[in-house]
């Protein structure tokens, strides 16, 4: 019975040998592309029934489209869904442990996204504040995006937003309060080549700007363990806003960029966690190959042995002990994923900007023409605009974007 197992474990323990001669997993590291109209499609899917562990992602993208066709309460709808789950998203619930575990690929777990997605859901949901004439609730997002971006809990307290520092401490000028140190850190943010205006409490008219296309996650390293993203550097690198036929050209420049805050941070958790999970399978593979050598040495061993009529000298056993090691270690490796989660929320812009002026109550309407890297503007990409500005003690809140294409 012992020799049948042994010569079963053997030619098991060959096969699997065999397959291990092939190499390493590759790394996953293409990056997908998506032209405009599929990024926007991408963006709006699905009409039906969504996994409850991809609710948020959805949302996302769901809102971000909304908000460029003007449907402000679907927007805020998305994102106030959003914005409660990724505040709820700690549980010690068994669907929670079980994702935690090594056995578990990334992909099954909630998405709530990385730091930059989340910053985007809550400073989209400031914008809309602001539209409905609530700024204390419009500075609250800036400052949970603040929050986000420094990641208190690893105490890496490195929040560089400009915009959100910027329009922290504008929403405290407009009510009475004091900015001075929220423009002071926003400028530190900008460096000394970008200039930030000084705040204008009178102003009533504040543009948000977007432009380019955000960056694109994907899978590398061996395992595919490792979460990296690309972004493809937009032509776009500001804009300006024309309006009572070119009599007044409001500058946009570019003030914050989300390819630079997808791969500037550093000791990101992920990163650690599925590094972790990387080590345990290539761990778990050396051993499994190791112990499965032994068996078939061990076995061969054994054979020989007993054709020669000499005494068993526990070899047989070894390699029974050794094929059932092999074999659990190979089964171990394969079951533990390293994957790296790459949903991502794909019709987000690259670079934001913004502009607060001062215009009389009255229809305005103009255009705002995007600029490329020379200088030039790039005419295929202008967009019409029109502003209604209202005789009221409330701010206008409008909103661009070369995604709305």
């Amino acid at each position: 019975m012992i020799r049948s197992a042994q010569l079963g474990l053997a030619g098991f323990a060959l096969i699997l040998l065999a397959g291990c001669a092939t190499g390493p997993d590759r790394p996953r590291s293409a990056t997908p592309r998506l032209d405009a109209g599929a990024r926007a499609a991408e963006g709006d899917r699905p009409g039906g029934n969504v996994p409850e562990k991809d609710r948020v992602l959805f949302d996302y993208r769901a809102a971000a489209t909304a908000l460029r066709v003007g449907d402000f309460a679907e927007a805020k709808s998305k994102l106030d869904d959003a914005i409660a789950r990724i505040g709820g998203v700690i549980t010690n619930d068994a669907e929670a442990a079980r994702a935690r575990t090594l056995f578990a690929a990334e992909s099954t777990k909630p998405f709530i996204g990385e730091p930059y997605e989340r910053v985007m859901a809550y400073y989209y949901r400031g914008i809309l504040y602001w539209l409905d004439g609530e700024p204390d609730n419009a500075r609250a997002c800036f400052r949970s995006g603040q929050v986000i971006d420094s990641d208190p809990e690893q105490k890496i307290y490195d929040a560089d937003y400009v915009l959100l520092d910027y329009l922290s401490g504008l929403a405290s000028a407009k009510l009475q309060g004091d900015g001075s140190e929220s423009w002071a850190r926003a400028q530190a943010h900008a460096g000394e080549t970008r200039a930030l205006p000084p705040y204008n409490e009178t102003a009533n008219v504040l543009v948000f700007a977007e432009f380019g296309y955000g960056p694109r996650k994907y899978a590398g390293g061996r395992y595919g363990e490792q979460l990296r993203f690309h972004t493809e550097d937009s032509p776009t690198q500001s804009a300006r806003l024309l309006l009572d036929s070119g009599r007044r050209v409001v500058p946009l420049p570019m003030y914050d960029d989300l390819g630079y805050q997808a791969t500037t941070r550093g000791g990101r958790v992920m990163d650690h966690i599925l590094g972790n999970k990387a080590y345990f399978k290539s761990g778990a593979n050396a051993v499994g190959d190791l112990a499965l050598v032994g068996a078939v040495i061990a076995s061969d061993q054994a054979r020989r042995r007993d054709r020669r009529g000499q005494d068993a000298d526990g070899s047989g056993a070894a390699a029974l002990g050794l094929g059932i090691l092999g074999v659990l270690g190979k089964v171990a490796a394969a079951a533990t994923r390293t994957e790296a989660d790459v949903r991502q929320w794909n019709n987000l812009p690259q670079r934001l900007s913004f502009a607060a002026i001062k215009l009389p109550p009255g229809e305005h309407v103009g255009r705002i023409e995007f600029i490329g890297r020379d200088g030039r503007v790039l005419a295929q990409r202008t967009q019409s605009v029109a502003i209604s500005v209202k005789a009221e003690d409330r701010d206008t809140v409008v909103f661009l974007s070369e995604l709305k294409r």
